[in-house]
């Protein structure tokens, strides 16, 4: 027998969405579901075999197929509340892939967002994608970059109290980028991570060289920065989380303890242990058991 919580989030979670549910659990475990937060989230606890909580996943899922509803199934256990947060930045913690919105002012945005989508697809070797696009980029002036940070880019919703609420339970909050430095250490600032990683834009007289200073942040370097926290933390892997949407996320987000596919390309969402399409970035801490009233806003 396993333990485990049936977790619903949603941007509106309803009295119909639960009744749905409830229908379609066994009667021993179809009772009231515990409220994680008011019209967001609630979890049922269930014991049975690893083969029946996979078809009652899979049931709650085909009853609420055509409604906003995120239901992941988590193991219960020593390690449900994790102990380190890896996140990607584009796309995931913000709502934007930078390297798009610098290309849009240096004229070429539609070609590099053609190139970013297919490399976070898995269609395009990362590191190369990467090399191609930041070379279409030679010659901007370095002033397009603070242009991008101040007019383009937004948090996602839930990102600065994911962060604030795993660090005040003793968490460790790394943000792990394929992009660029220079927007990681001001994205982990100004949302409350602890470190940041990522890639350096070679820049000469006050403009890109089109090039990226070597080595190459992909997804090797993600897992292994995720194995680097927790061997210099002594963290177990169990109780790790990851997060991400690209196919560069994907290394990591199946090493880790619980890896969550955030709005994330189809090659992740079939890989990751939750997948999380309409929720926003509050739903990572219901996932792990917190309740509303203990996040940290």
């Amino acid at each position: 027998m396993s333990h485990a919580a049936l977790v619903l989030t949603a941007p509106l979670l309803n009295e119909e969405h639960i009744a749905a549910v409830r229908a379609v659990l066994p009667a021993s475990n179809a009772g009231a579901p515990d409220i994680l937060g008011m019209d967001r989230a609630c979890e049922w606890h269930l014991d049975a075999s690893p083969a029946e909580l996979s078809a009652q996943l899979s049931a709650t899922r085909t009853a609420l197929k055509a409604h906003p509803v995120d239901i992941n199934l988590i193991a219960i256990d020593a390690h449900r509340r994790k102990r380190l947060l890896i996140a990607d930045m584009d796309s995931t913690i913000i709502e934007q892939e930078c390297i798009d919105e610098i290309a849009d002012f240096a004229g070429c945005g539609a070609e590099v967002a053609a190139i970013t989508e297919r490399a976070m697809r898995g269609e395009l070797d990362f590191d190369e994608a990467l090399r191609v696009r930041v070379g279409l980029l030679a010659g901007l002036h370095t002033t397009a970059l603070e242009r991008v940070i101040s007019e383009r880019l937004t948090v996602t919703p839930g990102a600065k109290t994911l962060v604030a609420t795993m660090a005040a339970n003793n968490a460790l909050c790394a943000l792990v980028s394929g992009g660029f430095t220079f927007f990681t250490s001001r994205i982990a600032e100004t949302v409350g991570f602890h470190e940041n990683r990522a890639n350096t834009l070679e820049m000469a007289d006050g403009k890109l060289t089109g090039r990226p200073v070597p080595p190459i942040l992909g997804r090797q370097a993600k897992l292994d920065a995720l194995n680097e926290f927790c061997q210099t933390r002594a963290i177990p892997l169990a109780s790790t989380l990851a997060v991400g949407d690209g196919a560069n996320d994907l290394a990591m987000i199946k090493a880790a303890g619980l890896g969550i596919a955030y709005h994330a390309k189809p090659i992740v969402a079939a890989e990751a242990d939750a997948e999380l399409n309409h929720s926003d970035l509050t739903a990572l801490l219901y996932l792990q058991g917190y309740h509303q009233s203990e996040f940290i806003c």
